[in-house]
């Protein structure tokens, strides 16, 4: 079992637009198992010369080093929230299973965000630095599923958001058009909003808030507005949740996702397809160029942030946050 050490601190390799070789290499090749000691702490690595995905040569190692290379973009959307666990212990081929809390034993160092749930306080795991990453990931956790809001104060969001989905039929272009007119919407309102490819089929809009609408309340304008977006353009968009209802070659505009304890993949999560696609921050002039989910995978994403950077950075400011309390009923 090999051991690694990096130099413990707030912020571990590299900032952003840096190499970020140093960290792709804290994860060792050509071992089974290894012991890393990152932010210093001992991190527990399993099975990495196993194929995740066995048709792209692309094994749990490889996994762990784009995790590690693009930690200094993605740690910061990930702060202070509960982590839902979606775990492929065989690869994206294989069956995956959702689990809320976190598992015993773990490290004492891991930290938890304590929910209350129907069923009981539900103590989530949160992901704090680049060693608790790392330690999720080596879980199985292909893509990472954060809660909408943070641990202070789970019951009010910081942002909304919408998930763009292809209905039966309906092809990428329409959900790219979906996506403009949702843009639109939104800036008539005067209200910030950012995309990103959901790394499987859609796109997601996101539009950073000021916490003090419940859940609830979130929930409900994002609903209002998917209706009456399907409403002015019924041959495209729908915004029926009931599966059953929903008519063949539409693009979902799915508000339900704000809905309590529903998560949605994170900017730059790996995603379980066959090409191992990346959830990516894009732009709206790319969107009108006619980018495809396709462009954006484990590989390439890398070198774009090097590139761009973080797209999505105005979404971790405290200003710039739209005030939703002032369009709500009541």
């Amino acid at each position: 079992m090999a051991l690694l050490r990096a130099k413990p601190g707030k912020r571990l390799g590299p900032r952003p637009g840096q190499s970020h070789r140093s960290l792709d290499d804290l994860v060792p090749r050509g071992v089974s198992d290894a012991k890393i000691e990152v932010d210093g702490f001992t991190v527990q690595l399993t099975n990495l010369n196993k194929l995740f995905w066995p048709d792209r040569g692309i094994t749990k190692g490889d996994l762990l080093r784009y995790y590690a290379g693009v930690s200094p973009f993605l740690l910061p959307h990930l702060q202070d929230r509960a982590m839902v666990m979606k775990r492929y212990p065989n690869g994206a081929g294989g069956d995956f299973f959702f689990q809320k809390r976190a598992p015993e034993p773990r490290p004492k160092w891991i930290e938890i965000c304590p929910i209350q749930h129907h069923a009981g306080l539900v103590q989530f795991p949160v992901v704090r630095n680049l060693a608790s990453l790392l330690w999720i990931v080596n879980l199985g956790c292909i893509d990472l599923n954060p809660w909408y809001a943070r641990c202070n104060d789970t019951n009010r969001p910081d942002y909304l958001h919408f998930d763009l989905d292809p209905v039966e039929g309906a092809k990428f272009k329409q959900v790219r058009e979906s996506a403009l007119i949702v843009h639109r919407a939104l800036e008539d309102l005067k209200i910030p909003n950012f995309a990103k490819t959901t790394g499987s089929r859609g796109i997601h809009v996101y539009v950073p808030i000021e916490r003090g609408p419940t859940q609830k309340e979130v929930w409900s304008f994002a609903k209002a507005l998917a209706q009456q977006l399907a409403g002015s353009r019924p041959e495209l968009i729908t915004a029926e949740y009931r599966i059953a209802k929903r008519p063949k070659g539409r693009v979902l505009v799915d508000y339900n996702q704000n809905a309590w304890g529903r998560t949605l993949a994170s900017v730059y999560s790996v995603r379980p397809t066959p090409t191992a696609t990346v959830s990516t921050p894009i732009t709206w002039e790319e969107i009108g160029r006619g980018i495809e989910v396709e462009d954006f995978d484990m590989k390439n994403v890398p070198a774009r942030l090097q590139e761009v950077g973080d797209l999505w950075e105005p979404l971790l400011q405290a200003h710039g946050r739209f005030k939703l309390q002032k369009l709500l009923k009541g």
